[in-house]
């Protein structure tokens, strides 16, 4: 008799949903890594299509990797591309986060790629996540994330449209493409670029969605308090830290 098994929880998702602070380990993150990701307790491992260095073969063994933790993961895509979507889903990603999000239509695209018909236009196929699970097609719509990335100053105004559309889980404003689309690039710290990022955060929680954005340890308590409830944090900061102390001590004996 074939095994029967439940479909893999979404943990972002389920930390939100339950009204808590959904957290994202942002770093270059393989299967090793996420491994131990998932000991310490993230609710999410960060996989970057658009900027790292991942391969679609690896990509399967890193959302393996998230599952045997219950820890979501989290994959960035290059471009708001729906045979790219389709891919990184089949391959066991939990959420798909989707770069410049600009026009209502971009985030209708997004959130429409992102689930089976009738309730999107994902390519019917269940791939490894399928297997001995029953109800599959509607399990997996239940589950996905679809994250719009808010990274483009243009993008702010259009948030009130934006937040109406059916299907985004979170609005997620990046510091770093927000301040070069202002002209800032390199330097998200700049007063005009934190007044975006704010006014950005404001309005996707006055609509009614969940705002998401990078944090660190200076500004977390900020951004928590305006409502932010989706963080990613650069994990390899903590490390290069508790690095930098310990051979300073050594440094001083």
């Amino acid at each position: 008799m074939a095994r029967q098994r439940e479909y893999s929880i979404n943990q972002l998702k389920k930390t939100i949903d339950e009204g808590g602070v959904g957290v994202i380990a942002n770093g270059p993150n393989n299967s090793d890594m996420c491994d131990l990701l998932g000991h310490v307790g993230f609710d999410a491992a960060f996989i970057d299509f658009e900027h790292g260095g991942v391969s679609w073969a690896e990509l399967a063994d890193i959302t393996r990797a998230c599952e045997l933790w219950g820890m979501a993961s989290v994959v960035r895509v290059n471009r708001l591309d729906e045979a790219q979507i389709l891919r990184t889903l089949d391959q066991g990603a939990s959420a798909v986060m989707i770069p410049h999000v600009i026009t209502v239509e971009d985030a209708q695209n997004a959130a429409q790629a992102c689930k089976y018909p009738p309730n999107g236009n994902r390519g019917v196929a269940g791939g490894r996540r399928a297997y001995g699970v029953d109800n599959y097609f509607q399990k997996a719509d239940e589950q996905v994330h679809c994250i719009a990335l808010i990274e483009d100053f243009e993008a702010i105004d259009n948030l009130p449209a934006l937040t109406k559309v059916d299907g985004i889980d979170v609005f997620y404003v990046a510091p770093s493409d927000m301040a070069a689309s202002m002209g800032h690039t390199g330097n998200p710290n700049h007063p005009e670029v934190q007044e975006a990022i704010e006014r950005a955060i404001k309005l996707v929680i006055d609509g009614g969605s969940v705002a998401g954005t990078l944090t660190n340890d200076s500004n977390l308590d900020k951004f928590l308090a305006m409502g932010v409830r989706c963080v990613g944090v650069p994990w390899q900061l903590w490390l290069q830290s508790s690095a930098e102390k310990f051979i300073e001590r050594t440094r001083s004996c």
